[in-house]
């Protein structure tokens, strides 16, 4: 049986590029179809959705005898957070502050903090030091978020300040962040993607490529450097070292990814059909010219 984890994951992954453009949930059966083009059987499926029915990040409706699974709000939030970061581009400009995010939970809710610290490195925050995290991107909304979420007003203090030194502000970076062990990451998905890049576009302008074989791609793809998220705290330029390897890895994702949008999203499409309302799609969306997608010489 695939492991239950990687499921879960993939299924975030199509919610976030696909079903959240449709509605925003799924019949069981399209979800076990889509993933079975994965390899993932019908018991990994299962599993893993209804793990993310426990967690709080989707919601179970049953239409007739078919079971549907929905987004819910925090699974709304998490997923548009998610893809703003993917597809924008050009880093945001840095006002110069740094958001500081301090808290002393007690014993008796210490397992929040490993749920807590997970969030705050999801968001991009650093560890300063013990308990002491920041942030030169703009987080109170996050902050806020996870202070209701987890229930910690009373053990926590959120600051934006300045940085006065004595030491340059590279320095906090070096110290939250190992900017080259992520760059060598962004390194890797460059040697593996550009590659791929090159002989998938080259096959679908000659029509050797089925539009089941794109959804595949693109789902991968997407699934890839979806990673990103977990490791690059998406610091402003200003921080960043001289040769970032971040910004050409994002042009290269983003180039693949039109390259394959329309015939994957044809043939997400034809299996969505059967069972849900195709109607639904947002009329806004194209997933060719996708609206989260920044050129980098804007």
């Amino acid at each position: 049986m695939q492991n239950s984890l990687n499921t879960r994951s993939m299924i975030f992954t199509l919610y976030g590029d696909y079903i959240r453009h449709y509605g925003n949930d799924i019949w069981i059966g399209s979800l076990i179809r889509l993933l079975k083009e994965f390899g993932h059987n019908e018991q990994s499926v299962r599993a893993a959705i209804s793990r993310m029915n426990k967690q709080g990040w989707v919601t179970a409706d049953r239409k007739g005898n078919k079971s549907y699974y929905r987004l819910t709000e925090q699974g709304v939030e998490r997923i548009e957070e998610a893809a703003n970061r993917i597809f924008k581009l050009q880093p945001e400009t840095w006002d110069g502050k740094w958001r500081m995010f301090t808290y002393t939970i007690p014993e008796n809710k210490r397992s929040i903090r490993d749920e807590l610290r997970k969030e705050l490195v999801w968001s991009g925050f650093g560890l300063l030091s013990n308990s002491f995290w920041i942030s030169p991107n703009q987080q109170e909304k996050q902050v806020n978020q996870m202070i209701e979420k987890y229930d910690i007003r009373d053990y926590v203090h959120f600051f934006l300040s300045e940085h006065k030194g004595p030491h340059k502000s590279e320095k906090l970076v070096e110290e939250c962040w190992d900017l080259n062990e992520i760059n060598m990451k962004y390194e890797d998905f460059i040697k593996t993607y550009s590659q791929k890049y090159v002989i998938d576009k080259s096959k679908i302008e000659k029509g050797e490529k089925s539009d089941g074989e794109c959804f595949v791609e693109r789902t991968k793809l997407v699934h890839e450097y979806r990673k990103f998220l977990f490791v690059d705290p998406g610091l402003p330029q200003e921080l960043l070292p001289k040769k970032w390897l971040g910004d050409y890895a994002a042009s290269l994702f983003s180039d693949y990814y039109k390259a394959l949008a329309q015939p994957a999203s044809r043939f997400f499409e034809d299996v969505f059909s059967e069972g849900n309302e195709v109607k639904n799609r947002d009329k806004k969306y194209d997933a060719l010219n996708h609206p989260l997608i920044i050129e980098s010489n804007n």
